[in-house]
C-alpha cells in the first residue's frame, strides 16, 4: 500500500478530525476477539490451579478441548499484542492521516492517560500487600526486592526483571506484557516520523513481524526470558500495526474475500488453541506466525466487513464483547479474584471432581471487578488526564 492511499496529511494536527472511510471505529467482532483473549487468560490462571480435565467435566468433554480452554494464556497475550497494534495504529491513522503527520506528544499523552492511572493504582496496592506480608504479595526471591519490582513496573522492564531474577508473585506477574507493549509505543511515533511514508514504514513492519520465530528461538536457554522477551512480543504488535495499514486502504475487496479472510483467520486461531502441539512438532517457533498472522487476517477481514456495512453482532455474545471492552482492567485485576477463589476452594476441601463449579462464580466476578475499576476509576481518570495533557501541549 502506498502513502497516497491515505488522506492528505495537511490536517494531521487536528485532535478530532471528521470521520472517514478509513476510520477504525468500535467493531463488535474485534470486541468479541478481545473478550475471548481475556477470557482465555482468566481460564488459564484458574486452570493452572484447578485443571478442568481433572474435574467431572473431563468425563464428558474431550481433553483436547479442555486443555485448549486452560492452557492458552501465553498465546492469548500474543493475540492481545496483535489487536493492540491494530487498534492503536488504526486510531493514529484516523487522527493524523499518515505516519509523517503523527503528533508524538499527543500520542504519548493519550497512551499515558490510558495506562498510568491503573498501573500506578495496582502497584500501590501490591506494595501495600508486600509491606503487610499478605500471602501472594510478598517479594522474597534472591535478587528481588520491592524497590526493584516497582522500578521495573514503572521503568517498563518488569519482563526483563523476571527473566533475570525469576517469576514475581502472581499479582505482579501480569505486568510483564505491559512492559513490552509500552516500549513498542515509545518507539512507534519515532519510527513514523523518521520514515514519514507508509511505503517506507510498511516493509520495516513486515520484517519485524516475520522476525518472530527467530527472536523467540534466540532465548531458548532461558525459559522465563523466552516467554517474556521484548522482541517476540513487539513483533506481534508490529503484525497488528501492519494489518491496520492494510485495513485502512481506500479500495475495499469483495465481500467474499473479506469473509474468507475472517474464516482463514478463525481457522488459524482454532488450530493454535486446540492442535498447537502438533503444529509445534512440525514448525517449532514458526508456529507463532500462524497465530499472529491469523489474528491479523481476522482483524482485517472484520474491519473490511464493518466498512462494507455487512457486519452484524453475533447474538448471545454481548457478554463476551463486554469482556473485550474491559480487557485492560480485567487483565490487571483478575488475579485478585482467581487467588481468592482458589483459596476458598482449598478451604472447602480441594475436591477436584467438583472443581469446575468454582469457575462459575470466578469468571463473572473477574468481569465485575474490571467493570467497577473501569467505571469508578480508570475511565474517569483517562478522560480527565487526557484532557489536561492535550490542553497542556496545545
Amino acid at each position: 500500500m502506498s502513502d497516497g492511499s491515505l488522506p492528505d496529511a495537511s490536517r494531521a494536527c487536528e485532535l478530532s478530525p471528521p470521520r472517514s472511510s478509513t476510520d477504525i471505529p468500535r467493531n463488535a467482532g474485534i470486541d468479541v476477539l478481545r473478550g475471548l483473549s481475556i477470557l482465555l487468560v482468566v481460564l488459564h490462571h484458574i486452570g493452572l490451579r484447578i485443571p478442568l480435565r481433572k474435574t467431572d467435566v473431563g468425563a464428558w468433554l474431550p481433553k483436547w478441548f479442555l486443555n485448549g480452554l486452560n492452557y492458552n494464556g501465553y498465546e492469548s497475550v500474543f493475540v492481545f499484542f496483535v489487536i493492540s497494534g491494530f487498534l492503536i495504529t488504526g486510531h493514529a491513522l484516523r487522527r493524523w492521516r499518515s505516519p509523517g503527520g503523527i503528533d508524538a506528544r499527543a500520542f504519548y499523552a493519550r497512551r499515558f492517560a490510558r495506562i498510568v492511572p491503573c498501573l500506578a493504582a495496582l502497584v500501590a496496592v501490591l506494595a501495600v500487600g508486600h509491606l503487610l506480608g499478605w500471602q501472594g504479595f510478598v517479594i522474597d526471591k534472591p535478587g528481588q526486592s520491592l524497590g526493584g519490582a516497582i522500578a521495573a513496573a514503572f521503568g517498563l522492564h518488569l519482563n526483563w526483571y523476571e527473566g533475570r531474577h525469576g517469576y514475581l508473585p502472581g499479582y505482579w506477574d501480569v505486568l510483564w506484557s505491559l512492559s513490552i507493549e509500552e516500549v513498542f509505543y515509545l518507539g512507534f511515533p519515532i519510527a513514523c516520523l523518521c520514515t514519514r511514508r507508509t511505503i517506507v514504514l510498511a516493509p520495516l513492519l513486515v520484517l519485524f513481524a516475520l522476525s518472530l520465530p527467530v527472536t523467540h528461538a534466540w532465548y531458548d536457554g532461558n525459559e522465563i526470558w523466552q516467554e517474556k522477551a521484548y522482541l517476540p512480543g513487539m513483533a506481534a504488535i508490529a503484525t497488528g500495526a501492519l494489518a491496520a495499514f492494510v485495513a485502512a486502504r481506500r479500495e475495499l475487496p469483495s465481500k467474499a474475500f473479506a469473509t474468507g479472510l475472517c474464516a482463514a483467520g478463525s481457522a488459524g486461531l482454532a488450530s493454535i488453541l486446540f492442535i498447537e502441539d502438533i503444529l509445534w512438532d512440525a514448525w517449532r517457533d514458526a508456529t507463532l506466525l500462524v497465530l499472529t498472522f491469523s489474528i491479523a487476517c481476522l482483524l482485517t477481514g472484520l474491519h473490511w466487513r464493518e466498512r462494507m456495512g455487512v457486519s452484524r453482532p453475533l447474538r448471545g455474545f454481548g457478554w463476551l464483547r463486554s469482556f473485550g471492552r474491559l480487557s485492560y482492567e480485567i487483565y490487571l485485576t483478575h488475579m485478585f479474584i482467581v487467588f481468592a477463589a482458589v483459596r476458598l476452594w482449598k478451604v472447602h476441601g480441594s475436591a477436584l471432581p467438583h472443581g469446575w463449579l468454582w469457575y462459575l462464580p470466578t469468571v463473572p466476578l473477574c468481569w465485575l471487578l474490571g467493570w467497577l475499576v473501569a467505571r469508578g476509576f480508570s475511565k474517569p481518570s483517562d478522560i480527565s488526564l487526557r484532557k489536561r495533557l492535550l490542553l497542556a501541549i496545545g
